[in-house]
């Protein structure tokens, strides 16, 4: 059982300015990862377990919008938030502590409208412009798998999403449910059938935090066993999806 001085250090160090706040990214991509603006504010799978952690804490939620997650990477330092649910890799990794991994996704490439590309073997060839989301596991992924393509990083989804939707670059790298639903939105383009990356996303807390870690790791663990998680998912119209987890 938590004391009460415990309690009190803990929110001492999880919400210094009384309030937990909780790193978003924004994009009207959707999935576990990306928030979206609405008229009272924020909704998402973020927003939600967010929410749920100030409530835990017993103190409000502040919610710091990014454009990408490699804003929120940055951030990690200068003390303007206190926890995130972001891609890991080892990159991040060295700059942050991550708790467990809620959500595992594929990720692919889908190609401009008209395009004549349908495999990685005709995707990764010199000329060919590939778009991906500026500092993200994703962009370093892309730039890893494909030798002769040209990746470029975007600071939005919305404007590649325009440059895709315009012809003006051949493809874009993210995870296979977000491109699904891309496609959906933009007729003549195609999703790519095979895998380049496994993407995680997991619950992380800025360095040098142990006790905000370990409660992080608590919350975590247990939405994923109490259906906190999976709420949260169906929530924010993802009803379809299985949450797929792994350990760290």
């Amino acid at each position: 059982m938590t004391t009460p001085a415990a309690a009190d250090a803990l929110k001492d160090e999880i919400a210094p300015t009384g309030k937990l706040r909780v790193a978003i990214a924004i994009s009207p991509a959707g999935g576990a990862f990306w928030s979206t603006r609405t008229e009272t504010g924020y909704a998402g799978v973020p927003v939600d377990l967010g929410r749920e952690m100030a409530a835990q804490l017993g103190v409000p939620v502040e919610y710091v919008a990014h454009n990408n997650s490699g804003q929120i990477v940055d951030a990690a330092s200068k003390g303007t938030w206190d926890i995130t649910f972001l891609p890991k890799d080892p990159e991040r990794e060295g700059r942050m502590s991550f708790g467990p991994i809620y959500e595992v996704a594929d990720a692919t490439y889908i190609v401009k409208p008209g395009s004549q590309v349908t495999n990685f073997q005709a995707l990764d060839q010199p000329g060919i412009k590939v778009a991906a989301v500026n500092n993200t596991t994703t962009m370093r992924g892309a730039i890893v798998h494909l030798k002769n393509a040209k990746v470029t990083g975007y600071q939005t989804y919305d404007e590649i999403f325009g440059l895709l939707k315009g012809g003006e670059i051949d493809a874009f790298a993210l995870s296979r449910d977000q491109l699904n639903a891309m496609a959906k939105q933009i007729p003549g383009t195609r999703v790519l059938d095979e895998t380049f990356k496994q993407t995680v996303t997991a619950v992380a807390v800025p360095p040098n935090r142990p006790q905000s870690l370990a409660f992080a790791e608590k919350f975590l663990t247990e939405a994923i066993a109490n259906g906190t998680l999976r709420k949260a998912y169906d929530n924010n119209g993802l009803k379809d999806r299985p949450v797929r987890t792994q350990t760290k």
